[in-house]
């Protein structure tokens, strides 16, 4: 037996009746279908005293069918496309705006029930306020006819709490730049292509996190703090693997927020201010050495003053006491000579 594997759709773009040109036909067939009706049972009574039955037929079934095929009727606005779906079966997918007549047996697709249930979880206001936002999201969700936005969509990640390269728990956020780019893969080959997309969103954010360290990386080595283009084209690049299979693309993702989570945050900050502080010591005393060894080359080769070892290493103190001391320095003048 061959495992059951998922096949993939593809879009196929077609075309259905201009909608104008349809209303016009059946506002007609309607006027004629009612003219028929008076005719029918007018007519009749006047000639064999009652109506004529096989006009009055016509025009009575003529009502109902009338009125399924205007419900055929619908309209697509600027990058708004359907889905057609006839007895389960993909006849493809219209993206032309404007007014359109469709076969009146297409699904319309219309849902949104699944919402109730998670209304009904949890107690107290915050389980009320997630409930709303549930409920306004399934609405948000349910299509319409069918009706798929090909617009652009952002996703504004929440703050995950995610363990770097180095196992430092640390906050981090991201919004992602999306839009749907195969409709049929997008309604087929995934249950929910907007849920798909948050699920898969949070997951290659925390994979990606995991990958680099926050900062402090090896030489060279990207850092989520230092190298914040280079990371967010990663995630880009993942994301756009991940949500391919449901026909989503993605224009452009960028993390939002990153910092070290609360618990370590004080400990981090420490740390960051003492890296600080040897950094600045290490250029303080690198420009102190070049000062004190430029001046004792400037000393030797215009023969201004000729110093022993002893008086050298005397110099190179005080030089340094100067040039590196934080606290303002005060001179001892010396009245007498050099060696007193």
């Amino acid at each position: 037996m061959k495992p059951n594997t998922l096949s993939v759709n593809r879009e196929v773009t077609t075309r259905v009746h201009n909608g104008g040109t349809m209303l016009a036909l059946l506002l007609a067939l309607v006027a004629l279908d009612i003219g028929l009706l008076v005719w029918s049972i007018a007519a009749g009574v006047k000639a064999v005293d009652h109506p004529y039955v096989l006009p009055l037929v016509v025009s009575v079934l003529g009502i109902p069918t009338l009125i399924i095929l205007l419900t055929g009727l619908f309209t697509l606005q600027p990058n708004e496309a359907r889905v057609l779906i006839l007895f389960g079966a993909y006849k493809g997918t219209v993206r032309e705006s404007g007014f359109h007549w469709g076969n009146p047996f297409y699904t319309n697709g219309l849902g949104g029930s699944a919402s109730t249930g998670m209304a009904t979880e949890g107690h107290g206001p915050a389980a009320a306020a997630k409930a709303a936002r549930a409920a306004a999201t399934a609405d948000r969700r349910s299509p319409s006819r069918n009706k798929i936005s090909l617009r652009a969509r952002t996703l504004n990640g929440e703050k995950l709490k995610v363990n770097d390269k180095g196992g430092n728990p640390i906050e981090i956020a991201a919004v992602v730049i999306w839009r749907v780019q195969d409709t049929a893969m997008a309604m087929f080959d995934v249950d929910d292509y907007e849920k798909y997309v948050e699920t898969q969103s949070e997951s290659a954010l925390r994979h990606i996190t995991s990958l680099y360290s926050y900062d402090h990386g090896e030489e060279d080595e990207i850092t989520l703090r230092s190298n914040v283009e280079e990371v967010s084209a990663a995630l880009r690049t993942e994301l756009h693997e991940r949500l391919a299979k449901a026909g989503v693309v993605v224009e452009e993702a960028r993390l939002t927020h990153l910092a070290y989570a609360p618990e370590i945050a004080q400990a981090m900050l420490r740390r960051q201010q003492a890296e600080a502080v040897i950094a600045a010591r290490q250029k303080i005393v690198h420009g102190a050495v070049s000062m004190v060894e430029m001046a004792l080359k400037e000393l030797s080769e215009k023969n201004v003053l000729v110093l022993d070892d002893d008086r050298k290493a005397a110099m190179v103190s005080n030089l340094m006491v100067v040039l590196c001391g934080e606290s303002e320095v005060h001179p001892v003048v010396n009245t007498g000579t050099l060696y007193t």
